[in-house]
């Protein structure tokens, strides 16, 4: 093909901006659609591991995000009542020898603008919401909510958990309920005691519960997720406002830090926790899929962001290197991603059960094993997901 391929990234979440900039800068010609009526994330925080920053690296946006970014030092886990620590694991200062890149918090809608200010304005295209694709043998073409319709080489689903372009390539798949609801929020730290929250991500173990905590903007904000189970059914909406009473009453007995926390939260939204089994192919014809849209993640890995970043570099590489043959640049991007992204997506799910141990025996012997792995060697993180962190899906040996 003598021009670049025309590309559609349906979405412009985190996942959608990264492989839009990871294919610009390959020479294609890329639109993104987004259905919002303006370009913003969500407010909250996300955590940036050593796999995803790699690919900062690699599309030179590393140094803006550090400017936005604060990186913790360590990981820190406490009992639910009496806040007794039950390990810690050091992050600044060992993360970047370890894994080749470091370890960062960093608030969403920092880091959106960061992904979006590469891109020319005029090729995000707000309040196009896709309504449908016909993928042909020779175009793919995207039909809009608003009537509009438009042909391109290749479309790029990156439209999230609730994804047009799956269901158009597979037909609906009907989410599962886990039993578990999340709220978040966002606390400024001049409102809050001095030290109140440590320079750490800091996860709080309990029954049916626990509670992720960490700084975001520098140290200015205070991001939380509260994670508890209930038989309770929740929207699947990260925007479903909620109340300091609600959240409270959910975690009452629990430490007190916690409680103060919630209470000094503006706005606490909830949402309920959805899984899906793993997608025995992502690609069909001149459709492929990532992030959400192909591996929704449970937050228990907290690498929902970091495995939608990694997917949007490895497609743009393995389109470069079969631009003319959709089917190999295809089959090359899952070959590198799908397996990877459903043993994490697997993994996460399997996690939740030694977050939220019921009974004290059971946390017990899950404290006595973090207190044997700390012992071992105080340098490895409790998450036990060295496995995550060193891969690095910019080598270009994966594309040779």
């Amino acid at each position: 093909m003598s021009r670049p391929l025309r590309i559609a990234v349906i979405g412009a979440g985190i996942g959608g901006l990264v492989a839009a900039n990871a294919l610009m800068r390959r020479g294609f010609d890329v639109e993104v659609y987004e259905q919002a009526s303006e370009l913003s994330e969500i407010g909250a925080g996300i955590q940036i591991s050593p796999n995803a920053l790699q690919v900062f690296r690699a599309l030179d946006l590393e140094t803006p995000m550090m400017q936005i970014a604060h990186e913790p030092e360590g990981f820190m886990g406490s009992d639910w009542q009496s806040g007794r620590e039950l390990f810690r694991s050091p992050i600044k200062n060992v993360f970047e020898a370890k894994y080749g890149a470091g370890y960062y918090l960093v608030h969403r809608a920092d880091l959106h603008r960061i992904l979006a200010a590469p891109i020319p304005p005029e090729r995000i295209h707000l309040s196009a919401r896709c309504a449908s694709i016909d993928n042909q043998t020779d175009s793919v073409t995207v039909f809009f909510a608003d009537g509009a319709s438009k042909n391109f080489d290749v479309v790029i689903g990156a439209d999230g958990i609730k994804s047009v372009v799956r269901n158009a390539l597979f037909g609906e798949l009907k989410p599962q309920f886990t039993g578990c609801m999340c709220w978040r929020g966002l606390v400024p730290v001049d409102r809050l005691p001095k030290d109140h929250v440590l320079p750490m991500s800091h996860v709080w173990l309990g029954p049916n519960g626990h509670v992720v905590h960490y700084h975001v903007r520098g140290q200015a904000l205070v991001n939380f997720v509260a994670v508890y189970e209930t038989k309770d059914w929740v929207e699947e909406s990260w925007t479903l406002p909620s109340t300091v009473e609600e959240v409270k009453t959910a975690y009452t007995g629990w430490h007190p830090k916690l409680h103060t926390l919630f209470e000094e939260s503006d706005t606490i939204y909830k949402w309920g926790l959805f899984d899906r089994d793993p997608l025995d192919t992502w690609s069909a014809g001149r459709v492929t899929l990532m992030g959400d849209a192909a591996h929704p993640m449970l937050p228990f890995f907290a690498q929902g962001a970091g495995q939608a970043i990694e997917d949007g570099y490895a497609l743009a590489a393995s389109l470069a290197r079969h631009p003319a043959d959709l089917a190999s640049a295809f089959s090359l991007y899952e070959s590198i991603r799908r397996g990877r992204a459903t043993r994490v997506q697997l993994g996460a799910r399997a996690r939740r059960h030694a977050l939220h141990l019921r009974t004290p025996w059971a946390r017990l012997k899950r404290d006595l094993t973090y207190k044997w792995q700390q012992w071992r060697d105080p340098s490895n993180n409790s998450y036990r997901a060295n496995w995550i962190y060193e891969f690095d899906v910019t080598s270009p040996s994966l594309y040779a």
